[in-house]
């Protein structure tokens, strides 16, 4: 496999998805003297310009909403007609959607077509839930690899033939997200926030998969014990506004603060006390692999992947349908280790041992890509040039 490589991601859109964040962070630290990636997106995202910076090209056409179902596929075939032939790996990210995908590649004679899972269910209504599963019939057919993010992803997706997906770590810049006394004090003197005061956050698009309403409520109970605690959300998502209104609903303005997308979370996690996950459903999720790296204590619902507990002593799991008090409790216990530094700086160098830095995995997916495309060719090794 040669400089000229280029692999192309299939997504709706580059901004800062769990599914995403890992992409940019193996783009960025892939050898892309060997591999480039370009992109096939339906919406502009947030990493388009450092796509761009790093040499990616990005494909755009029209997404289910705007062209309907028909028009859709249509806009995929004549895709793949055209630039989308030239590509000799086609890496889809979309979960069923990607069997659409898929099908166009292979009728185009693209030879390596990878599914990747994600996610553990299904979203959205009966419509969308059907046409889903029509897409998803397409995978088994069209793929030639199968790559999850965990067991339960692979078994949501491809079933019976799970055992063939290999695992793809969501891995995470260890060496970024190493604990930092220094950057901890700064951090918190930038957000007001006073010695002792317990910071509890959340990083997560607002979705009715990351289960807010269930969060904020939760808080509420906890503030009645520790009257001087915040909440800081990271994300943005088509619940925000409902989050708000239930925010103000509970009289919380003072105590919760909606911070946004952000692009410097390792800081910002390095000035948390504790991490609450009460997820409805997940893959194995990018954010809980950064706070654990960052050494931040984790209380996570039994709905949350066993496998994101990376077994370093920081994730508390609780069943979410247990009493508000058992949830308040393990996140005081949880914060108790928020200042202990030895604890904190040892998480990044424990998490990097059991595979989960993001460099390790950009050199292990450089390697599987050139052996799959040898595998599926059996014909000359270089690959085909994007012009």
């Amino acid at each position: 496999m040669g400089a000229e490589t280029r692999v192309l991601h299939a997504v709706v859109n580059m901004n800062r998805g769990g599914a995403e964040t890992l992409i940019m962070n193996l783009y960025r630290r892939i050898d892309r003297t060997r591999v480039q990636f370009d992109f096939l997106t339906c919406r502009e995202g947030v990493f388009d310009d450092e796509i761009r910076s790093l040499g990616g090209k990005i494909h755009r056409i029209p997404w289910i909403t705007d062209a309907g179902p028909v028009g859709y596929v249509r806009a995929l075939d004549q895709f793949f007609a055209g630039d989308g032939r030239r590509y000799g790996i086609v890496h889809a990210h979309m979960d069923r959607m990607s069997g659409w995908v898929l099908r166009a590649a292979r009728r185009a004679g693209v030879p390596v077509r990878i599914a990747h899972s994600h996610s553990t269910k299904v979203e959205g209504g009966a419509l969308a839930r059907l046409y889903k599963w029509a897409s998803g019939r397409l995978i088994d057919p069209n793929a030639t690899d199968r790559f999850a993010c965990s067991e339960a992803a692979a078994v949501s997706l491809f079933a019976h033939r799970a055992g063939e997906a290999k695992l793809i770590r969501n891995a995470v810049d260890c060496g970024a997200l190493a604990f930092d006394p220094d950057v901890r004090r700064a951090v918190r003197a930038e957000l007001g926030l006073l010695p002792g005061q317990l910071a509890v956050c959340h990083v997560g698009r607002f979705h009715p998969a990351k289960n807010h309403a269930f969060l904020i409520d939760l808080f509420a109970g906890l503030t009645e014990e520790r009257p001087d605690a915040v909440l800081l959300l990271m994300g943005d998502g088509p619940l925000k506004k409902d989050i708000v209104r239930r925010i103000e609903a509970a009289s919380l303005e003072s105590r919760v603060r909606l911070l946004g997308v952000r692009g410097d979370i390792a800081r910002l996690l390095a000035a948390m006390d504790v991490m609450v996950f009460p997820s409805l459903h997940e893959g194995l999720p990018v954010a809980l692999i950064e706070a654990q790296s960052a050494g931040l204590p984790c209380v996570v619902s039994d709905r949350v992947t066993e496998e994101a507990d990376l077994k370093i002593g920081l994730v508390t799991r609780i069943p979410l349908e247990a009493p508000a008090d058992r949830w308040i409790r393990a996140i005081k216990e949880a914060a108790a280790i928020a200042d202990a530094v030895h604890v904190r700086r040892e998480a990044a160098e424990q998490v990097r041992r059991r595979g989960y830095d993001i460099g390790a995995v950009a050199a292990e997916l450089a390697d599987y890509y050139g052996q799959a495309f040898l595998r599926q060719t059996s014909g000359p090794t270089e690959t085909r040039r994007i012009v």
